[in-house]
């Protein structure tokens, strides 16, 4: 049972930006709160479902504070399935924050990180999947990491797990019916045991690789631009995120510092890092900006190594390439393909004029489709078509643990041990999968994963 009430801002709040900011409170209290803060001009009724208009005041002054909204939802018809209140004040800092201070000081407590998704789970408004759908969905950076956690926020993923879930129980009771009373039971089908659990596997393991691209669509990628000075870095990069984020100049050593720029490809979030040229250097200041390059290089998720086509593959492109470090998956690009029609400048290596796996013009955007997608292949994007639910982090791992339950079960029934030999790690799978829609989980799992949540949700 939960007694107490907890109330935050449950919208995003930013100095002088944003003209509505709410106040959620929830709990046994929430209506109490509301009475107490709110004061409502002329017969406006209180039913659930309701909105009202008034003022939010001072109880000890009388000030008015704020002009505002207030939304009842009793319970069990909210979001908490308790009794919910919010006030839509005005956005900016100063009021929504005094509307908060005035709620906390009526005898609500300022709700943790997740807090109210958690009291969702609690009290059986969502099951675990559900509710970690909702943090994705809040921070989806595409559109498509948005449908993927629609997915899941509608269930998709639950009736997926659960459903597998279930056919482990099937077999699980099964096979312990058999340990205790196999006398007075017909002889079990051991074959057919075998099959549906390797089928169950098949599922899982591929949920475990759907997970691969779903990550992709959540996360994104860092992908870091490195390359000699002077050879189209800056250009690169204003080019594929459409906007002048970077100073582009003939000067070489023009970047002293790492610009970010964020773009979205086929629905994959991409962080662009463009890096200073790295070269030997007395100047003090482009040092510093070549180590954070090198910083930049080693935490990339993929380094692209852009070399000039006009000048060819030199010595020091082949230097810098031995750079990346070799976790670092590498796509190398020739830039200024529009002039690279003549023969190369001094300093370029003989043989194979370059090893570029695309070649593009920064300058015109020749090549700009094919460079992107050679970059989604090298980082392991095969494109999203059937990709309908998407497990995260904390459930892929617990579904590769339920996997390699199910691998050392098919490895007794292989051997032809005892019945209960087999129960041990079907156990395993299904405890690993009632972990994921919150079936079987500790207090301890709860609060990790609803700690991830932003404030107010």
């Amino acid at each position: 049972m939960i007694d107490d009430t907890i109330a935050a801002v449950a919208t995003a709040v930013a100095a002088g930006a944003g003209s509505v900011a709410i106040v959620r409170i929830s709990g046994p209290q929430a209506e109490a709160i509301g009475r107490r803060l709110f004061a409502a001009p002329g017969p406006q009724p209180w039913e659930s479902h309701r909105v009202l208009y008034g003022h939010v005041v001072d109880p000890a002054s009388g000030e008015r504070v704020d002009e505002a909204l207030l939304l009842l939802m009793r319970a069990p018809r909210s979001f908490t399935r308790e009794d919910v209140v919010e006030l839509h004040c005005h956005g900016g800092l100063i009021c929504v924050q005094r509307v908060l201070e005035l709620v906390l000081a009526a005898g609500a407590r300022r709700a943790g990180a997740g807090e109210f998704s958690q009291r969702a789970f609690l009290t059986g408004r969502l099951d675990l999947t559900r509710a970690e759908a909702v943090s994705e969905l809040v921070t989806a950076r595409s559109r498509r990491a948005a449908q993927l956690a629609m997915a899941g926020l509608d269930g998709g993923l639950q009736r997926r797990i659960g459903g597998l879930r279930e056919r482990l129980l099937d077999q699980l009771a099964e096979l312990e019916a058999r340990v205790d009373f196999e006398e007075d039971l017909p002889p079990l089908d051991a074959a057919a045991v075998v099959t549906e659990l390797e089928a169950v596997r098949g599922s899982l393991l591929q949920l475990v690789a759907d997970a691969q691209r779903g990550q992709l669509l959540r996360e994104g990628l860092k992908v870091a631009i490195v390359g000699r000075p002077n050879v189209g870095k800056s250009s690169l990069l204003n080019r594929l995120s459409r906007t002048e984020r970077a100073i582009v100049t003939d000067l070489p050593g023009t970047t002293r510092d790492l610009v970010e720029s964020e773009l979205v490809i086929q629905g994959v979030p991409l962080t662009l890092l463009d890096t200073a040229g790295i070269r030997a250097t007395d100047d003090r200041v482009e040092q510093l900006g070549i180590a954070r390059s090198r910083a930049a290089l080693a935490a990339a998720d993929v380094a692209l190594l852009l070399f000039d086509l006009e000048a060819g593959w030199t010595a020091a492109d082949q230097e810098l390439r031995k750079q990346v470090p070799p976790d670092v998956p590498l796509l190398v690009v020739g830039n200024k393909a529009d002039l690279a029609a003549g023969p190369p400048r001094a300093g370029a290596t003989a043989g194979p004029a370059h090893p570029a796996d695309v070649c593009i013009s920064a300058l015109s955007g020749a090549g700009q489709e094919q460079l992107e997608q050679a970059l989604l292949r090298r980082c392991g994007h095969g494109g999203d078509q059937g990709l309908q639910v998407a497990l995260n982090r904390r459930q892929r791992d617990l579904a590769a643990t339920a996997a390699e339950a199910l691998a050392r079960s098919l490895e007794a029934a292989q051997q032809q041990l005892p019945w209960d030999f087999w129960t041990i790690d079907l156990r395993a799978a299904v405890r690993a999968l009632g972990e994921i829609t919150g079936e079987e989980v500790s207090e301890a799992v709860l609060d990790r994963v609803f700690s991830r949540f932003c404030i107010g949700k």
